[in-house]
């Protein structure tokens, strides 16, 4: 195995418009759908970004951005997010 591993970036995001919508949609269920789907992928070195209550049309996100940069340092392997 490698010394270095790549990150796995799961993305999650909840606008306050989106909360109306239920329990489908938070974040703590995005996450487990998104580690579930990870590990039955064999996909490891899972990392988090995560930005609650901010609005998808936002670009200045703070856990999409600090995802982006690594992304841009050759950090990161793959991102999966939830639609």
């Amino acid at each position: 195995m490698r010394s270095y591993e790549k990150i796995t970036a799961l993305y999650e995001r909840l606008s306050r418009d989106d909360e109306l919508q239920g329990e489908s949609n938070s974040i703590m269920n995005q996450k487990k759908i998104l580690e579930e789907y990870a590990k039955k992928n064999h996909l490891e070195n899972i990392v988090h970004f995560t930005d609650d209550g901010i609005s998808g049309t936002q670009f200045d996100r703070p856990g999409f951005m600090a995802m982006m940069n690594g992304v841009n340092q050759g950090n990161i392997g793959c991102i999966i997010v939830k639609d």
